[in-house]
């Protein structure tokens, strides 16, 4: 039976790589596109969905992660910069959860800016709705600016209609 480092590791994987799809279309001029004043930049964007990446690193090993004061947004002014962090975050990221023991999966993660709570929950869950989905989520935004930009979307669960003959 898989256990659920296992089953993390698999996923990390598969979500590294669907990211890297992403970032490997990009160029440089890209990174300051915004569809509209309200939204983040490209690079915003992409250098939030690298950072939710390597949350797995540096939020998950704290039982309590303060935003105001565990967290520097990463503000990237390159693709290379965009593509390093997410391989060195991968290498991080997979250490932490090899290592990571099966009983720490069921302790309480907090995440608060100062003392405003803003969830607690397992570190399983704390993964899976906090860091996964949050970055799938903003990585389909990051989806919809490449189709603005008419830059050709890698599928990323099955072919993209970019990629259907």
């Amino acid at each position: 039976m898989m256990s659920i480092k296992e089953g993390f590791l698999v996923e990390l994987e598969r979500e590294t790589n669907n990211t890297k799809r992403i970032l490997d279309r990009l160029k440089d001029e890209d990174l300051n596109f915004k569809p509209h004043e309200k939204s983040m930049s490209l690079g915003e964007l992409a250098g939030h969905v690298v950072e939710l990446h390597n949350w797995v690193s540096g939020a998950l090993t704290r039982n309590d992660f303060n935003l105001a004061t565990d967290y520097t947004p990463f503000r990237p002014s390159t693709v290379a910069e965009l593509k390093s962090a997410l391989e060195e975050g991968y290498k991080k990221n997979e250490q932490t959860l090899d290592q990571f023991p099966e009983e720490e999966w069921f302790t309480k993660w907090t995440m608060r800016v100062d003392n405003y709570v803003i969830g607690e929950m397992p570190k399983l869950g704390a993964l899976r709705f906090v860091i996964t989905n949050h970055l799938i989520h903003h990585r389909g935004q990051l989806v919809v600016y490449l189709r603005l930009l008419d830059i050709p979307v890698p599928g990323l669960y099955g072919p993209s209609a970019d990629e259907k003959k």
